[in-house]
């Protein structure tokens, strides 16, 4: 027995179903959650200071907001959503009394679709919302996106993205501030290894004309040099023999770009010698600009990148790209859309941006131990005991008193055994521990241990809170 989507209450069999999550979603237990809040919140507070405003959009769209906007192997990794109901039941019908190809028949049953990025939903609000917004509307927005991808190492289906974009102007100003903000987001959380790369859409361009690709082979040729970092030059080759790009062609391209790693790797004038190297195949204009940003970046390390692809097909200018040593792939990326916000109205708004992958940076400083001790401690500082059912009205007061101070305050929830009460406390790993007995209560005091050193004191109630902060204090110095 199956369940029938077009008849909910079809009766199903019962099984034991798995407990893990579906393949490639995770769940976040506490200590991931506040690692995740603690990066969340310097990546928010360096987006702000730079005058970045908040947006969120929804987590579906409408499948025609989506599709045609990421090429074709991005088409392939939206989660389609079935129709509901009646509609479904009707498109059903349809495709088989037509006969439709089962591409065909699969696409008439699906009407909205899982966010795949926040860079299309944001064109969408702007062409929608434009008189609603200011000329230069400068916006970040922090939330998950669904990929229907293979999972691996630092990639997921369900996954956050940290995006940060400016609408409204051309100026390679706008590129320079966004490559500032994201390079002091990730020295404020610790990074010290990260390479920014740049390069430019036309640059691309006329390395794959003069390389002699026809225009209509140029999308095939990116998606091929996209995967260059990851499948090495011959793997490259191999991809651009089978979408049938010549031979010489492709070597002439590969040769480029391995003239640019030795430069690169020798360190000296890198982005100069890259720049003349290309001046015979790219136009000055293009090469301006990506100088200009180069040095509108200020103390950001920005290494010009010709073999840098980016794979979405809706970049129209300077793409961007981060890296460090030891991770497969890209910590954060983005570049220049000046055309995807038309798609959506009637006017062509310029807009650029940049995306941080959380999950990448997170899985890198959990492997480096980048992480502050505090942020995967405990979310409590004290634990307030209960003696018995007597006592229980006055350790809930006296939770409320600690409260009252700024103190995060965990309550014991039932009278039991003392050495119960602490292996509690020691598993949750909060540093203090108030006990309130009848003869604490009785006197007007409090009995504090110190879970670190053991060390035990009785103290004024109402002191209680500033003998804990003073201790945190300490410890801070």
């Amino acid at each position: 027995m199956f369940f029938d989507p077009v008849n909910p209450v079809h009766p199903v069999s019962f099984f034991m179903a798995s407990t893990n999550p579906a393949r490639g979603m995770r769940d976040f237990l506490p200590s991931d959650v506040r690692k995740r809040n603690y990066v969340i919140g310097i990546i928010k507070s360096v987006y702000e200071s730079y005058g970045f405003e908040p947006l969120e959009t929804p987590a579906v769209e409408n499948i025609e907001t989506l599709m045609g906007k990421y090429g074709d192997e991005g088409n392939q990794l939206i989660f389609k959503i079935l129709k509901r109901g009646e509609k479904l039941r009707e498109s059903l019908e349809s495709a088989v009394e037509s006969r439709e190809s089962e591409s065909v028949a699969l696409d008439s049953l699906t009407d909205l679709a899982l966010r795949y990025d926040l860079t299309v939903p944001l064109a969408r609000v702007v062409a929608n919302r434009k008189n609603d917004l200011p000329k230069f509307f400068k916006r970040y927005q922090i939330q998950p996106v669904w990929r229907a991808d293979r999972p691996a190492r630092g990639r997921y289906r369900e996954f956050y993205q940290c995006d940060v974009d400016a609408i409204g102007s051309s100026s390679m100003v706008v590129e320079a501030e966004l490559i500032s903000a994201v390079s002091e987001i990730l020295r404020r959380l610790g990074f010290d290894d990260f390479t920014i790369r740049i390069n430019h859409r036309e640059i691309l361009r006329d390395i794959l004309d003069t390389a002699g690709i026809p225009a209509e082979k140029h999308t095939d040729a990116l998606v091929a040099i996209d995967k260059l970092d990851k499948i090495g030059s011959e793997g490259v080759a191999k991809e651009l023999s089978d979408r049938g790009i010549a031979e010489s062609a492709s070597s002439m391209i590969l040769e480029l770009f391995e003239q640019t790693r030795l430069i690169t790797e020798s360190g000296k004038d890198v982005n100069r010698t890259i720049v003349s190297n290309l001046l015979n195949i790219v136009s000055p204009e293009v090469l301006a600009d990506i100088g200009k940003i180069v040095q509108y970046a200020g103390d950001a390390t920005v290494t010009i990148d010709p073999s840098l692809a980016r794979g979405l097909s809706y970049y129209t200018g300077a793409i961007m790209e981060v890296n460090v040593p030891d991770l497969g792939g890209s910590l954060a990326g983005g570049g220049r859309y000046d055309g995807l916000i038309g798609m959506f109205g009637k006017e062509q708004i310029p807009a650029c941006g940049f995306s941080l992958g959380l999950e990448r940076i997170l899985v890198v400083m959990d492997e480096r131990n980048m992480f502050p001790t505090e942020v995967a401690a405990t979310s409590a500082d004290v634990m307030v005991t209960i003696w018995n059912d007597e006592t229980v009205p006055e350790s809930l007061k006296l939770a409320n008193e600690l409260r009252s101070h700024g103190l995060r305050v965990v309550v014991y929830p039932e009278a039991d055994k003392p050495d119960k009460q602490f292996k509690y406390g020691s598993q949750i790993g909060v540093p203090f521990l108030c006990d309130l007995t009848h003869e604490d209560i009785q006197s007007g005091t409090v009995s504090l241990k110190n879970m670190k050193t053991r060390e035990k004191a009785t103290v004024p109630r109402d002191k209680a809170a500033e003998t804990i902060l003073n201790s945190f204090r300490v410890a801070e110095k």
